[in-house]
């Protein structure tokens, strides 16, 4: 139970957001100042103080890199070749059952129930996560879509430069180097790394109202593969790949049980795809609530 009670106030907080959306209590011209500033400034203090002081020996294992993305690959291609041969063209599904919302939900399920020990597990992740997922779509849409363009190494650098890479970046230089810094900084970024959390949870509550359910059979699928069939994938690896602790097995699959991540709808275009996909991220965030407690259970007990 100490799993399902460290997860609940995280989809406690979404849930607080959600109803600031619906009701309207918050103005749409509020919620992207706390947009802005939560993902300018809070979050990516949060990722430089954590890898700063982070031990990065065990989370640089390219064997913990591998029992992630290999079972993303295998869901992103899976998937992608469901849809290909339901709908004759190429679709955003793939990437979606493989992109896990590691920020929003994931970083705060780690943080819960590993405190900064599972957080080093989550950063590795983090810095591979965009340019293996977005660069396999990328060239997925190149080789079967001739009416797309194909892989553009500006686009990938375009989408990296952020505030979160880059504060991931800073803090990873400061740890690598063993940089000083004074402790009245530590103190500045500490208290602003306290409100990211909270404040990138109200706001994915909030950004999920604009979302509709679609009960398609495209969404179930994708749903249940995300939810469902990637940690399992990731568990199974974990279990025979070597030089993994339980810590690390255990952070890998959380992070693989998440919701479909919001940046995946950068990748398609308005009409039904579009709407279907923010059908997949709805359901997907509301079926976490239920499936992720059951996942920390499992592993944590």
């Amino acid at each position: 139970m100490t799993a399902v009670l460290a997860i609940l106030p995280i989809f406690g907080l979404i849930l607080l957001g959600y109803i600031l959306g619906r009701r309207q209590w918050v103005a749409v011209e509020q919620l992207e100042g706390l947009r802005q500033v939560t993902f300018k400034v809070f979050m990516p203090c949060l990722l430089f103080s954590g890898i700063a002081r982070a031990s990065l020996s065990e989370a640089l294992s390219p064997w913990l890199i591998a029992a992630y993305f290999l079972p993303a690959m295998l869901v992103f291609a899976g998937l992608n070749l469901w849809t290909y041969r339901r709908a004759g063209t190429p679709t955003v599904f793939g990437l979606a059952g493989a992109y896990s919302n590691n920020i929003l939900v994931g970083l705060p399920v780690v943080t819960a129930l590993f405190g900064h020990s599972g957080m080093v597990f989550v950063f590795a992740i983090l810095a591979f996560h965009n340019v293996i997922t977005f660069t396999a779509h990328s060239l997925f849409l190149s080789l079967f879509d001739p009416e797309r363009r194909g892989f553009s190494p500006r686009t990938m650098l375009k989408t990296l430069a952020n505030p979160l890479v880059i504060g991931m970046a800073l803090g990873g230089v400061v740890n690598v180097l063993a940089l000083p810094l004074p402790d009245t900084l530590w103190t500045m970024l500490d208290w602003l790394a306290r409100a990211a959390l909270p404040c990138a949870l109200i706001f994915l509550g909030a950004g999920l109202t604009r979302y509709r359910f679609r009960p398609r059979l495209e969404v179930w699928g994708v749903c249940a593969t995300k939810l469902l069939v990637f940690p399992t994938l990731v568990a199974l690896v974990t279990s025979v790949l070597p030089g993994l602790g339980d810590t690390a097995r255990q952070v890998l699959i959380l992070l693989a049980a998440g919701p479909i991540g919001v940046n995946v709808l950068a990748f398609v275009a308005p009409g039904d795809q579009q709407r279907d996909l923010g059908a997949c991220i709805f359901l997907s965030t509301i079926g976490a609530a239920l499936t992720l407690p059951v996942w920390g259970l499992w592993l944590h007990g």
